[in-house]
């Protein structure tokens, strides 16, 4: 099961002896805050008002930190200032008090500044790209496929996100061969990003007539969308854009118009295909939104993968291919296998029930965070 225990190794950083490399850092944010006072106060800030923004995104970024920290300090004073008066035989009760009050304090403060403190992810506030592939297994990693589909859309209608499919390709049985969503969402990004990777799944699939468990697989990957104009640089010369008739259902109009669009990245070879709709002109808009955050990921998944070689991640790796979480149905269990949780509520999960497993990914990130803070 996954463990509460970094939470108590952390909190050493900050009860009664706060490391002095995390002190260092809070005094250099306290001292950039007075700057920042300082140029926002001035009468000329707001000649250069791309600069004015800049300089108030930073002060709302680090005024939070700086005013956890004076509380921190005063907590300390008052601690400070009670263990003076326990010599006093009629202050000491009083002493004693206090110092208990400052104490629970501290405690509570060190957790919300070691929150604090951590690196922002700044996609974590983006919409997403869903995609889910079948594996190993046939026809029944296509059905998987399209069980875990649909426990991604169950997740997000229960957080009132929206969901767009943007591309499917159905198998024979009503799976999965390929499925791509946009998913839209206050904080999506932030809560799904942990389920990339490779997924498995134990079960006696239908198309068994002896009742033999199989085991089957897919891929996931959630990708941040991005604005493929700011974010990334894409070249029209690098593009190849073809369009053809969708195929499958749709009506007969969809098989008369050339309104599916495959474009090809050409330097890094990446091919997104989008046929849902039945304008030419949102399938390209679709396909290329799609196409800007896959290059995006690339380039994030190979910069992860340099940090990586001087320190390993089991969390956010982006490792396609490492087998994340395996689902049990016979025995009704989920195991996430980077944190070591197990959970017999396999049905509530593929319910959509998420909250559990996408809550202990993000504390065990947190926890990696914290760590390295503390190097």
């Amino acid at each position: 099961m996954f463990s509460a225990g970094w939470r108590v190794a952390t909190a050493d950083f900050f009860f009664d002896t706060m490391k002095s490399s995390i002190r260092d850092k809070l005094e250099r944010l306290s001292r950039r805050k007075a700057e920042l006072d300082a140029l926002l106060g001035d009468e000329q800030a707001t000649r250069d008002m791309d600069n004015y923004r800049k300089l108030s995104r930073e002060h709302a970024e680090i005024e939070p930190v700086v005013a956890l920290y004076g509380d921190y300090l005063s907590a300390e004073s008052n601690i400070a200032a009670a263990r003076e008066m326990l010599a006093d035989a009629e202050m000491k009760a009083m002493a004693q008090e206090e110092i208990a009050v400052s104490e629970a304090a501290i405690e509570r403060l060190d957790g919300e500044l070691q929150k604090a403190l951590l690196p922002k992810d700044p996609n974590d506030e983006r919409n997403l790209f869903l995609e889910i592939r079948a594996g190993t297994g046939g026809e029944e990693s296509a059905l998987f496929a399209g069980d875990l589909y649909r426990m991604y859309t169950r997740h997000a209608e229960r957080l009132g996100w929206q969901v767009e499919q943007v591309s499917a390709s159905e198998s024979d049985l009503g799976g999965y061969k390929e499925v791509i969503a946009r998913i839209a969402g206050h904080g999506a990004y932030s809560k799904l990003k942990f389920e990339s990777g490779g997924h498995r799944v134990q079960r006696v699939p239908e198309t068994e007539a002896q009742g033999r468990i199989h085991t089957s697989a897919c891929t996931v990957a959630v990708l941040p969308e991005v604005d493929a104009v700011a974010d990334v640089n894409i070249n029209p010369a690098d593009l190849r854009i073809d369009t053809f008739r969708a195929s499958g259902a749709g009506g007969q109009h969809i098989n008369k118009t050339d309104s599916a669009v495959r474009v090809t990245h050409l330097p890094t070879g990446i091919v997104v295909e989008c046929q849902d709709d039945r304008s030419q002109h949102r399938n390209k808009a679709q396909a290329m939104s799609v196409l800007a955050a896959r290059i995006k990921d690339a380039q994030v998944r190979e910069q992860q993968q340099k940090i990586a070689s001087e320190r390993k991640s089991l969390i956010g790796s982006g490792d396609r291919s490492e087998r994340i979480r395996t689902y049990n149905f016979p025995q009704g269990r989920v195991t996430d296998h980077r944190i070591n949780l197990t959970l017999y509520k396999l049905q509530f999960v593929m319910d959509g029930d998420l909250d559990e497993l996408t809550a202990a990914l993000t504390a065990e990130h947190q926890a990696e965070q914290l760590a390295a803070l503390a190097e």
